[in-house]
Formats: C-alpha cells, structure tokens, sequence
C-alpha cells in the first residue's frame, strides 16, 4: 500500500505513483490549459523547495496560527463525532484534505476513542471523483454511511459541487447511498456541508505543496491511467530532505490534543448554515465583478482565498495578485512569492469574504 511519507497508520493513497511523467514548464502547461488542448490534470510541472525568506514567512504562519488550525480540527473531529455512528471512514481528497484528513484520524482515535480508516483519493475538476478509489473502499468492507469526505478549504466552490456530481452519479449507477457532503476546515465559499469556520485565515499547510503532504503531486489523469488504475501522482522523493509532513500533523495533533485536557472537547459543533448568511451570493456577486473589472473571460481564472490565490502563485502564471485593504500578517508570503516573481498586486478595499485572490494571465490567442 501506498502512504506517501506518512507513517502507514495515517493514511492510505489510492493512487497509482507514476515514474516515467514528462513535465512541463509553468509557461506551457498554462498555455495547453488555456487554448484546450490538454486538461490540466494531464500535464504537471516540477515542485522546487521554496526561497528561505518564503520559508521563514511559512514558519511564521505555522507559529501563530498553528493552534487556531488544531482548535477547528478539534471542532471538525468533534462534529464528525457527533454525527456517525460505529467505525468512521475519512476520505481525504488529495492533496489539500490529506493532512487534515490525517489529523482528523488521530483526533477521532485518540480523543474520542472512534474506530477510524483513513484512505486519500483523487478529484479533478471536469473529471470527478476517482471511481476506482470510491470501489476500493467499499469493497474493502468500509459501510457507505461511514464516509466522510474530507477538505481543506473552499474557494469558489467548483469542487464541492464536483463531489457532490460525481458521488451522486456513482449513487445511481452502484444503487448506492454514500452522502455526497464535505467535511472542510475552511469553507470560504459558503458550500460545504460541514466546517469548522468561513474565515479565510493562513492555513499552513495551504501554502506549500508535496513537501506539507507527503511528498506527493497533484493528482494526474493522462494516457497512462487504464479504465482499471486508480489516479496517478508522482512521488518526490528528490524532497525528502525538505519534507515536513509528518512534523506538521505531529504538532498540530499534539497541540489539539492539549486543547482538549486542558478545556472541555467543544460542544458548539453545530454545522455552520451558509444560507443563514447569504455567503454564496456574496462570493457569487463579487467573482461577477472581478470577471467585468478585470476582463476575466473565464471564471476557472480567478482563484479566491489565501491557499488558493497562493498555489497560483506556485503553479500557474499569475496576471494579477488582488490583496484586501486591511489584509495583515496572513498574506505576508503572497507579498514575497509575488515580488519573486515580478507579479503586479493590487490593493482593493472590498474582496470579502476573502483576504486575498489571485487572477491567472490569460495567454494570448488562447481559448479556455
């Protein structure tokens, strides 16, 4: 089995690691995505260790907010607690979900005492849910009830509705009843069905990619990957040295766990109600405007919050960096990644319910 650089009682990858996957630069990846003639789940570019000022800015974020992101995961582990019954089966979507997915486990374990599996599986926008992976897990005697799918965070909320697609046309075709519903720690958008918070505040694991979730890639679904094969993913083991993984869930596991000694578990873990606060509209009313502001042709071009907004910056072309008027601390690192990278930012007074967004550079003579 395959568990990254995580100890095997973590988490289990369904996914098929690649050896012979040709990479592509920055720069022609986003021009084969942008004119269509590749999806970008078919090509993927080389993962370099960040600059030491980015690093320094990255340990900074794991400093101070490192116990606001134990305290959610405890709520988030609370509420799961709450709602299932019997063994729990968590279903991380690789890569964001992996290390809350991995924390969730030790929590549900080790706090409140639950029976728990824990398997990382691929999704893709336009592509759905690993089906193979959903199969897997079901024939290996996991109840559909106990399948809880796990996240990071949403941005505009393209892949809550994709699970909520994919599950519920698996549902149909298996007459199956697994519940198509996202457990996040971060639900920006206003779309999940369970989350700890809407805040968009520096998650530390947002802001790196293999290296903060066990060394391994974006998921990948090319020519290689047969009707039988779980989603591919490259392994970087070229990293290694680099690799902060298994540090991260340690702390951030041990931090929830004091919270929890030194306080009662939390009881408010009622599932926050989007519709209660109208945060759909808001994000919906504001990508509207940017589209018209900026001339965004296409809305897969605009990349809200702080993790999303900084993986553009990691692996895209950025055009543009928009940071809030009273954004802090928080967007400390997408000052330095966009100085690094000669990335113009613009300061605007009003882009709640996010702190920052990231638009990508449409290429020219390019269709998306």
């Amino acid at each position: 089995m395959f568990h990254g650089s995580y100890l095997p009682g973590d988490v289990t990858f369904l996914l098929k690691p690649l050896s012979n996957v040709t990479l592509v630069d920055v720069a022609a990846k986003e021009q084969l995505i942008q004119s269509g003639a590749k999806h970008y789940s078919e090509m993927i570019s080389p993962e370099q260790h960040p600059s030491a000022a980015y690093m320094q800015l990255f340990e900074s974020a794991w400093t101070h907010n490192g116990s606001r992101v134990a305290g959610d995961l405890l709520k988030l582990a609370a509420m799961l607690d709450s709602a299932k019954q019997g063994p729990i089966t968590l279903v991380s979507l690789a890569r964001a979900g992996t290390p809350v997915g991995v924390i969730l486990k030790r929590l549900l374990e080790s706090v409140f005492r639950r029976e728990v599996s824990h398997y990382s599986v691929s999704i893709i926008r336009d592509r759905g849910i690993d089906n193979q992976a959903i199969t897997h897990i079901l024939a290996h005697g996991h109840p559909q009830e106990s399948i809880a799918f796990i996240d990071g965070w949403t941005g505009k909320g393209v892949i809550t509705q994709e699970l909520f697609t994919s599950i519920t046309d698996y549902n149909q075709r298996h007459a199956s009843h697994i519940d198509p519903g996202l457990w996040v720690h971060a639900d920006l958008a206003g779309v999940a069905t369970h989350a700890a918070t809407q805040d968009d505040y520096l998650i530390p694991s947002s802001i790196l990619n293999a290296t903060i979730s066990g060394l391994i890639s974006r998921s990948i679904l090319d020519e290689s990957i047969g009707v039988n094969d779980f989603h591919g993913c490259c392994y970087y083991e070229h990293l290694a040295a680099q690799d902060l993984s298994r540090r991260y869930v340690d702390d951030l596991s041990q931090r929830a766990k004091a919270i929890a000694q030194q306080a009662a578990v939390p009881s408010n873990c009622t599932p926050i109600d989007p519709a209660t606060n109208g945060r759909r509209h808001q994000v919906q009313q504001l990508m509207t405007r940017l589209m018209q502001q900026h001339g965004i042709t296409h809305i897969n071009h605009i990349k809200p919050g702080i993790g999303e907004a900084t993986r553009v910056l990691l692996r895209r072309t950025p055009g543009l960096l928009i940071i809030g008027e009273h954004a802090g601390q928080d967007v400390a690192h997408m000052r330095t990644l966009s100085n690094e990278k000669n990335v113009p930012v613009l300061i605007e007074p009003d882009i709640a319910p996010y702190q920052a967004i990231a638009i990508i550079k449409e290429m020219p003579h390019a269709t998306p």
